[in-house]
């Protein structure tokens, strides 16, 4: 099994514990031996018979479902030591959905693991993790619902003296065309103890009422299921559908969202750090000008950006990562700072390799522009790169503030004792 660093550094996995480490390089042999040499053409779906074929593959790799508990058939790694594992399965485009590791299948596996009761568990959980159902996360509404804003939720939930009935659409719903139960947010009344707010619910998509809608093209084409439209029009659900608390949806949102966030930086700096090693061994075989191209100046410099780029977004997930196993709510916080540098950074990494591979680079010849395609969306889902600088401003800003208010020195003073000896 080989242990060859990642272009351009140690590569990811290399300070984690020993068994972390012996799972990547499983991880890593199991990603280029088996499944690369499966992948489809560049933008064709990958055929849910081959998938299943792959799964199976992996899982008697010992290699499926990093990020389960070992109760439900996964590997048991804590978030900490998701990255190395979840960059290996994000090598290949096709990777991680053959691992069981794809969004949204794995924010909903991780939250329905901390929060879901034994039975939603072994109703939801146990035949998600073993690969036999897929499910999506119905969050995002049409204008002027729910988007980059939350709080503009338009999807209700009443409670009938039965149970609940959910009225609205949603769009986006990613994986939605294949999905067996969605986990929809609907806003809720307050009612006894519960706050007004919004509530999660688990649906199954054959409920009466429940709708499959109009599918939305868009230029990433590796997701099983797209990201279509769901109606939901009086869909009733029992009292044991809510996931969680009723009126504390948006709360529980928080530990899906921050390390789903992480999770698409791991996966798409793994297809990265492919992009960078086939532009590196283009530019190592092929001569212009009497030299390499690697021996250009140029040619370098967007090798070295591409490999800073891969490095820092490497280290600020480690971080981010540890810190969501101590700290979630300021682990959630450091999500955002991660997801706006990564998707940024990856997506230069590849347009680089684009760049450096020339006509080939934007050819079906190499898989290159079908990376772009592939990672360009990430600058807006989950968050677009605006509304996260947006909101990690507003938590500088208000830090700052505090600190000043509880006795640290204000910088903003205006000095009178310019030129003074």
């Amino acid at each position: 099994m080989s242990g060859t660093p990642f272009a351009g550094g140690i590569g990811p996995g290399t300070s984690f514990p020993a068994e972390v480490q012996e799972l990547r390089l499983r991880t890593r042999d199991f990603i280029r031996t088996t499944v690369i040499p499966a992948e489809p053409r560049p933008g064709a779906a990958l055929n849910l018979a081959v998938r299943r074929e792959l799964s199976e593959a992996a899982k008697a790799a010992g290699v499926y479902a990093p990020h389960v508990a070992k109760d439900f058939g996964g590997q048991g790694l804590a978030v900490e030591h998701w990255s190395p594992v979840f960059q290996e399965a994000g090598y290949s485009p096709i990777g991680p959905a053959v691992l069981n590791a794809m969004a949204p299948d794995e924010g909903n596996m991780h939250m329905l693991h901390l929060i879901g009761t034994a039975e939603q568990q072994r109703k939801y959980l146990a035949p998600l993790a073993a690969g036999e159902i897929s499910s999506c996360f119905a969050m995002s509404e049409p204008h002027p619902g729910a988007g980059s804003d939350p709080d503009a939720l338009l999807t209700t939930a009443i409670r009938d003296g039965k149970g609940w009935v959910i009225n609205g659409r949603k769009r986006f719903t990613s994986g939605a065309t294949f999905a067996s139960f969605a986990i929809v947010m609907a806003r809720t009344a307050a009612q006894e103890a519960s706050p007004a707010g919004a509530t999660m619910f688990l649906v199954p998509m054959e409920s009466p009422g429940v709708t499959l809608g109009a599918p939305i093209h868009t230029m990433d084409k590796y997701l099983p299921g797209g990201h279509p439209h769901v109606d939901f029009d009086d869909v009733r659900v029992p009292p044991s559908a809510v996931l969680g608390e009723p009126g504390l949806g948006f709360r529980y949102a928080q530990v899906r969202l921050g390390p789903a966030r992480l999770t698409h930086c791991m996966r798409w700096l793994g297809l990265a750090r492919r992009a960078l090693d086939i532009a590196l061994d283009r530019t190592n075989s092929r001569e212009i000008f009497g030299a390499h191209i690697s021996h250009l100046g140029i040619a370098q410099d967007m090798i070295a950006q591409s490999v800073i780029d891969i490095e820092t977004s490497d280290a600020i997930i480690t971080q981010c990562a540890a810190l969501l196993g101590v700290d979630p709510k300021a682990g959630s916080a450091l999500s955002s700072v991660a997801k706006v540098h990564c998707s940024e950074a990856v997506y230069r990494v590849i347009d680089r390799a684009v760049q450096l591979c020339g006509g080939d680079g934007v050819s079906d010849g190499l898989p290159l522009a079908q990376y772009l395609n592939e990672v360009r969306p990430f600058r807006i889902y989950d968050g677009s790169t605006e509304t996260h600088k947006w909101a990690i401003a507003r938590r500088a800003a208000a830090a700052r503030r505090h600190a000043v208010e509880a006795g640290e020195p204000f910088q903003g003073a205006v000095r009178t004792d310019r030129g003074q000896r």
